[in-house]
């Protein structure tokens, strides 16, 4: 039971704005179009299909770790620190 409230609360489009499992699926079509783009050119480069595949393989995983630590470093840098005390301002 909470598993299907939690699954309708996912996919379920919100007015306005698109669901999550769309904005999922375009994430991953769009990588789809990123490692199709990087065989193609990799093959134009090196004219062997097999070394193409390989680079395109090897680059879906990276830009997946790289996207990962790089929301990461974004969520560390962007967050309010709730042990700094805020900076209060002298006016004069």
């Amino acid at each position: 039971m909470f598993l299907d409230q939690l699954t309708k609360k996912f996919f379920a489009p919100r007015p306005g704005r698109d669901s999550n499992a769309k904005s999922l699926m375009k994430a991953v079509s769009w990588r789809i179009v990123g490692t199709i783009d990087t065989i193609v050119i990799s093959y134009l480069i090196t004219g062997q299909l097999v070394m193409a595949v390989s680079i395109g393989t090897v680059e879906v995983f990276s830009k997946i770790i790289l996207y990962y630590l790089h929301e990461r470093v974004w969520e560390n840098a962007t967050k309010n620190k709730i042990d700094e005390p805020n900076p209060e301002y002298i006016r004069s």
